[in-house]
This record gives C-alpha cells, sequence and structure tokens, in this order.
C-alpha cells in the first residue's frame, strides 16, 4: 500500500478505537456509550478486525462496504437522540477517513489497469457525495443546528417533494425560456460575429477591447438597466445572458481560428482551397476545442446571471424571485431547494454539452487519451 494508504488505515483504525471508549451520544437526558448500541460496537469490532487482517493489502471493497454500513448505522441513529457526543463525531469521522481510503485505494486499483472501468471510476465520485451529504446530515442533526442556519439534506429533500409543482414552475420560467433562449441567441450571435470579425483586421481590433471592457461589466450594475428596457419577465432575463455569454464566446471563437498553424494553411492554399474550404474543413474543426470551452463555461454562467437577474425584478415566478422572496420569510429548506435544482440543472446542461464535444471532437489527443 501507498504511504497515504498507510495513513488513513492507521487513521481509522483509532477512530474506531476512540468511538468504543467515548461517550456516543445523549438521549432522555443521559449519556450514552457506543456499547449501549450494539450495532455501533458491532462495527467497531468488525472493522478493526478487517483492517488488522489485510493491513498489508486492503483491497477498496472492504473500506467502502464499512463505510456504507457505517453511515447507515448513523442515519438509524439519528433520530433517536439530543446531542451528539465526542464517540460520536469520532464515528462520523471514520465513516469519511474509510470512504477516503476506498477512493485512494480504487484509484491505485483503476490506475493499475490497462482499461480502466468506467464504471468503477464513477463509484469515486459518487461516493465522495454520499460522504459529504452524510457529513452535512449527520453534523446538522446531531449538532442541533437551526434549520435557520443550515437545514439537513432531509429537510430540503422533503421540502422539493412538498413543493414540486412551485419548484417545476420556477425551473420553466428560468431555465427553460431564460436561461435556454438567451444561451442560445448570445453564443449563435457570437459565432456568428466571431466568423465575420476573423475576416476584418478592423471589426478585431474594435471589437475585442470593447469586448473585454463589457466583460468587466459587474452583473449587478447592468442587470437592473435590462430589466427596465426589456420588462420583469422571461426577456429581461435572457438579455443578461446574452450580455454574459456573447463575449466568452466571441473571444475563444476567435482564438480557436487562429489555432491552426502556418503549414497547415498554406497546405490548403496547394490544393487551391477557397477562404470558406479553408475555414470549414481546417479551420473550424482546428477551433472545435476552444468553442466547446466556452460553450460549457457559458453554460455556468447563463444560469447564475439568469438568477441573479431575477433578484432585481420578476413576476411571482422564477429561481431568483423565489430565493428572494422565501429568504425574507426565513423558509431556509425552500430556498436550498431551488440551490438544487438550480444546481442539478447547470450540472446536466454541463454534462450535455461535454458529451456533445466528446462526439465531435473525437479526433482531439485529449479525447483520445480518455477514451484509450
Amino acid at each position: 500500500m501507498t504511504r497515504l494508504s498507510t495513513l488513513l488505515t492507521l487513521a481509522a483504525a483509532l477512530l474506531l478505537g476512540a468511538i468504543i471508549v467515548l461517550p456516543f451520544v445523549t438521549t432522555d437526558g443521559w449519556v450514552r456509550q457506543s456499547w449501549d448500541y450494539s450495532p455501533v460496537i458491532s462495527f467497531c469490532l468488525v472493522s478493526l478486525i478487517f483492517i488488522f487482517w489485510y493491513r498489508h493489502r486492503l483491497p477498496a471493497a472492504i473500506p467502502g462496504t464499512l463505510a456504507t454500513v457505517g453511515g447507515l448505522i448513523l442515519l438509524s441513529i439519528l433520530p433517536g437522540i439530543e446531542a451528539a457526543r465526542a464517540g460520536f463525531w469520532a464515528m462520523l469521522a471514520s465513516v469519511w477517513v474509510l470512504a477516503w481510503l476506498f477512493a485512494e485505494r480504487l484509484s491505485a486499483d483503476l490506475r493499475a489497469k490497462a482499461a480502466p472501468s468506467p464504471v468503477l471510476g464513477a463509484l469515486i465520485p459518487i461516493a465522495f457525495g454520499a460522504v459529504i451529504l452524510l457529513v452535512w446530515e449527520a453534523g446538522t442533526r446531531g449538532g442541533n443546528v437551526s434549520p435557520v442556519l443550515l437545514p439537513p439534506p432531509s429537510g430540503i429533500g422533503t421540502a422539493i417533494l412538498d413543493n414540486t409543482s412551485r419548484l417545476w414552475a420556477d425551473f420553466q420560467q428560468t431555465f427553460l425560456r431564460a436561461v435556454l433562449i438567451g444561451y442560445a441567441i448570445g453564443c449563435g450571435s457570437a459565432f456568428i460575429v466571431a466568423i465575420l470579425v476573423d475576416r476584418s483586421p478592423f471589426l478585431r481590433r474594435g471589437l475585442l477591447p470593447l469586448g473585454n471592457f463589457v466583460s468587466a461589466l459587474p452583473i449587478v450594475g447592468i442587470a437592473p438597466i435590462l430589466v427596465m428596457w426589456f420588462g420583469f419577465d422571461w426577456h429581461s432575463k435572457a438579455a443578461v445572458v446574452v450580455a454574459m455569454t456573447f463575449f466568452p464566446m466571441l473571444v475563444n471563437t476567435l482564438a480557436g481560428l487562429e489555432a491552426t498553424s502556418a503549414i497547415e494553411r498554406d497546405l490548403m492554399r496547394t490544393y487551391a482551397a477557397s477562404p470558406w474550404q479553408s475555414l470549414l474543413k481546417l479551420r473550424l474543426p482546428a477551433a472545435a476545442p476552444f468553442i466547446f470551452n466556452a460553450l460549457k463555461i457559458n453554460s455556468t454562467l447563463a444560469l447564475i446571471g439568469a438568477i441573479v437577474a431575477e433578484f432585481f425584478g420578476s413576476p411571482v415566478v422564477g429561481m431568483g424571485f423565489r430565493m428572494s422572496s422565501e429568504i425574507g420569510k426565513l423558509n431556509l429548506p425552500l430556498v436550498w431547494a431551488e440551490i438544487a435544482v438550480a444546481a442539478l440543472a447547470g450540472s446536466l446542461f454541463y454534462f450535455v454539452i461535454a458529451l456533445v464535444e466528446r462526439a465531435v471532437t473525437f479526433w482531439h489527443p485529449s479525447v483520445r487519451r480518455g477514451r484509450a
């Protein structure tokens, strides 16, 4: 095992031993020890046995299974406790360390194989996300954190289920209308302008400094102005999205069109290719990684811009409107539900663009390395 694996194994063993001797939780005014909960003490003993038995070569499946079982035990204990004590936090830390050890061992196994499995590789981010949610849930409920400050994930999930219709209406208003329409207009118009600017040195010298100037403008400054110009409906939010996505797309497309070498351009001229043929067969394919890079960057900028714009004026629907109105009512679970929906929508949007990029730029070395 690597030095990191050895250190993580030692840390897990120390934390598991600490669970046994430290006070665990408080229930009904009494301090309970870990041996008052048979699943907890069984988890500690079995984990210590496995760790010492496989101390020289620990398979990734063992810490992964132990972390999963420990997390489920913690979740089962949470409803009946009044306050968490040192043993509870030691068990939470041990689950974190075991999950870390699982990710480290699985990464080492994947690196050692000639053809790593994408399914096994996906387990690492899934495990990381699950542990984050577990720490969040156990930390807020075990530490008696007020839901006004930070609601637990279970409370956010309940808010999502109880407000499905409102969340869907907000998603339609913000994402399906403002974001997608503004994104298409901003990126599409910037791509066309980049093609025109590439043929005109005069436009290049005039537009690029203007683009840098507009990109430096704060969104909180231009959003109220565009809301006054285009009204309080989704049109003004789409205008903000256009303003945020236009110049990143323009600059990246121009940089990509210049990515070809002089030898490649000379070769096209020896084939008697016209400027438009060189553009379509050489320069645009070479610019594809730059263009998709801008599309991925703009996928997150568009959503951020639309949500922030809704803070400055919106009808009674929209993600930004819902966040600003519910935060005034201290309805934090619904605010976090909106944040979760926005994060999920933005991640899926980015993922779709990344999939299209892999299909279009299959010839690029970075994509070939990922498939090798």
